[in-house]
C-alpha cells in the first residue's frame, strides 16, 4: 500500500539561499558580537532584533517549511527576510 500524499506541492524542499543567509547571520553574530554594538560600545538592540528576525525567517524558509495560511506564508517569506536585513542595514549605517 502506497503512502498517500495530500498535495504534491506540499512536499517541502530545502531553500538553499535562505539557509545560507541564516547560517551566515548566525555565524557572524556568534563569532563577532561587537558587530551588534552601537558606536559608543553599548548593545544596539534594534540592530540585534532586525538581524535575529532575518535569521529566524531565513531558517524557517531555508529548511523548507512553507505555511498553509497566507499571513504566515507572507511572514516567513524571503521578502520578510530581505526587509529585516534592510532594516538592520539602516539601523547600522544610518543610526
Amino acid at each position: 500500500m502506497m503512502p498517500r500524499v495530500a498535495n504534491p506541492q506540499s512536499i517541502s524542499q530545502i531553500h538553499l539561499l535562505s539557509l545560507i543567509i541564516a547560517i551566515a547571520i548566525m555565524l557572524a553574530c556568534t563569532l563577532y558580537p561587537p558587530m551588534m554594538a552601537a558606536p559608543d560600545g553599548k548593545p544596539d538592540h534594534a540592530l540585534a532584533t532586525a538581524l535575529f528576525a532575518a535569521m529566524s525567517v531565513a531558517f524557517v524558509r531555508g529548511v523548507g517549511f512553507v505555511p498553509q495560511r497566507l499571513v504566515w506564508r507572507w511572514l516567513f517569506s524571503g521578502w520578510t527576510c530581505i526587509a529585516s536585513l534592510a532594516v538592520a542595514g539602516g539601523v547600522k549605517f544610518l543610526h
